[in-house]
């Protein structure tokens, strides 16, 4: 076998765009459109599912219940995938392969979903998202992670500025698929076929400048393993899978992924794999009890052969990764449960003076990130348009696609005698704050007064716990088991203003801590892992969303939201007192 050192990545910091590589704003544009994508179609899946069958614009006319299964089932699967992807790519493909590939299988998917009139091109294109997704999500985040193997220092902001390329793509995704899609006048199928358009050109776009990263991401050469600095090459060839090991994964994965399939495929038909019972247990939860049993094995067994250093630090990731389930499980109602709320409990439409104050803000939220993303794209113009000027010319005529759609809408909507808000709209917040927001947060993780991880984690945490607590007071007037109400849309604001503050402390920062943590040679299946952990944090989100109406029934709306109040807070307080234990795990990684 041979062993090379790690090639020094010092000549990518040479075409600088605000103070980082010029190759992390194509990362950025080409994670933008596949976040519109994705945000577009999840912002109208739920509502889709849960319309009408009759009406201007009909939908399926699902229970919230099963909707929320299969919302939850989806985006959990969405995360699983990159597993896979990820192995594929460190071992046979490269990033830059395993990128266009699913950038390319999701295209298909939103198209097909597009075809809406018919459930087996619904359920073939989520299918198609889920595998692409597999293939994209791990592989970008790992040429990021080797772009800045020798600027470590600069790892924490970096991811912050890549996140803020993965909101400014779920805004404006949320934004116009959500117009579209939610518009009688265009429909659900416009909006699943626009989310598809915009994948289309960030594939496009990421293969014509991909040779702007150097030898990164290419094939990798069979029986090569990588060195890094801090790795003796023994360390490097150090416990590879036994053929026991990949058994016991193949069975986890096989049992995780029929249970999740499961759930909504047994309340949408008769069809139910688990259909038995054993200790009194459905078969259901002694599927995914005997999984994670399993599971928690397999991770020990390996985790026990890495040598000490190595160990205590996969043990810290695995830490962080646990905390981030519960983030997930929370945050994740804002495509469920947040969604109903806004739809059908929230005060949405504004006549007069509220609707002319509305559309300013609108105009002003959606034009003034526009303007800055636009200014980024000049300036990544300035420094790589002479090599790859095709490349280029795809992303600004997706940014006039863009310029143009956003004029259509506002124009409209100031036409309009009164303003229906959009359902999908006050999901544009969480977005809107992270553009806003992730440049000061990615200046003050690159600063002397940065927090330790498990402190990020915990003011995070707390932070969602707060906006979880201002719709809990916002439902203090729906009476138990209401169907419908008209709050003040401030409390659904203020809770995507804290939601976001906790995303920033705890998302961008543990994945830029899972590659600080782990040799380069693991970076993409750590990641794996990682996304593990959110798929699971995921489904819980779509099971606890989906006891909306049997706990707003039983109890109150109040007590629902109260639910995703006190856990956050708990388990920040929990994480934030580890701070000593994860310390000496990190062995002065920061």
């Amino acid at each position: 076998m041979q062993v090379t050192t790690a090639e020094s990545n010092n000549d990518l910091f040479k075409d600088k765009v605000i103070g980082h590589p010029a190759g992390l704003f194509v990362l950025f544009f080409t994670e933008m459109w596949e976040r519109f994508s994705y945000y577009g179609m999840r912002a109208l899946l739920v509502l889709f599912l849960t319309s009408s069958i009759t009406g201007m614009n009909p939908g399926w006319g699902w229970p919230r219940e099963t909707a929320l299964a299969i919302y939850g089932s989806y985006t959990s699967l969405a995360y699983l995938t990159p597993i896979l992807g990820g192995y594929i790519a460190d071992k046979i493909i490269g990033y830059r392969a395993a990128v266009i590939v699913g950038a390319s299988l999701m295209t298909l998917g939103h198209l097909s979903m597009a075809m809406e009139f018919d459930p087996i091109f619904m359920y073939l294109g989520l299918g198609l998202l889920v595998l692409g997704n597999g293939f994209f999500k791990p592989n970008m985040t790992s040429i990021l992670s080797h772009m800045y193997k020798k600027h470590p220092e600069k790892k924490d902001g970096a991811y912050t500025i890549f996140y803020m390329g993965v909101n400014s793509g779920a805004f404006l995704g949320m934004l116009l698929c959500g117009y579209i899609g939610e518009s009688p006048d265009w429909g659900w199928s416009y909006g699943f076929g626009l989310a598809g358009i915009f994948m289309f050109i960030g594939m496009l776009q990421f293969y014509f400048t991909r040779n702007i990263f150097g030898n990164i991401g290419v094939k990798p050469e069979k029986n090569e393993v990588v060195v890094e600095e801090n790795e003796s090459p023994e360390e490097a060839k150090r416990n590879p899978f036994s053929k026991f090991d990949i058994s016991i994964i193949a069975i986890i994965s096989v049992v995780g992924l029929l249970w999740t399939i499961n759930d909504p495929l047994s309340k949408i038909t008769s069809v139910n794999f688990f259909n038995f019972e054993v200790a009194g247990l459905t078969g259901s939860n002694f599927a995914i009890l005997a999984a994670l049993v399993l599971f928690v094995f397999i991770l020990i067994k390996r985790i026990s052969q890495y040598t000490p250093v190595l160990r205590d630090k996969m043990i810290a990731v695995i830490i962080l990764a646990f905390i981030t389930i519960f983030f997930w499980a929370s945050f994740e109602q804002a495509g469920g449960s947040m969604t109903i709320f806004a739809k059908d409990y929230t005060a949405r439409v504004l006549e007069g003076n509220q609707k002319l104050l509305f559309n300013i803000a609108n105009t002003l939220i959606t034009v003034t990130p526009l303007l800055i993303i636009s200014f980024v794209l000049i300036k990544l113009f300035s420094k790589t348009f002479k090599r790859f000027a095709l490349g280029n010319v795809i992303l600004a005529t997706g940014f006039l696609i863009i310029w143009g759609l956003v004029i259509y809408m506002l124009s409209a909507q100031y036409k309009d005698v009164k303003a229906e808000v959009p359902a999908t709209w006050f999901g544009i917040m969480n977005s809107l704050f992270i553009i806003s927001l992730a440049p000061l947060v990615s200046k003050l993780w690159e600063s002397k007064y940065s927090p330790f991880a498990t402190i990020k984690n915990g003011i995070g945490m707390i932070l969602l716990g707060i906006g979880f607590a201002a719709l809990a007071y916002g439902s203090l007037s729906i009476p138990s088991g209401a169907k419908t109400a008209s709050v003040s849309m401030i409390w659904l604001i203020l809770a995507y203003l804290f939601h976001t503050l906790g995303e920033l402390f705890i998302s961008p920062v543990g994945l830029s801590y899972v590659s600080k943590l782990v040799p380069g040679r693991m970076i993409a299946i750590m990641f794996g892992i990682w996304y593990l952990a959110i798929a699971i944090g995921n489904k819980i989100a779509g099971k606890m969303g989906g006891m909306i109406d049997e706990i707003t029934a039983q109890y109150s709306m109040k007590t629902f939201f109260l639910i995703f109040t006190l856990v956050p807070f708990a388990l920040g307080v929990f994480i934030m007192l580890l701070t000593p234990v994860l310390k000496k795990l990190m062995h002065g990684v920061r």
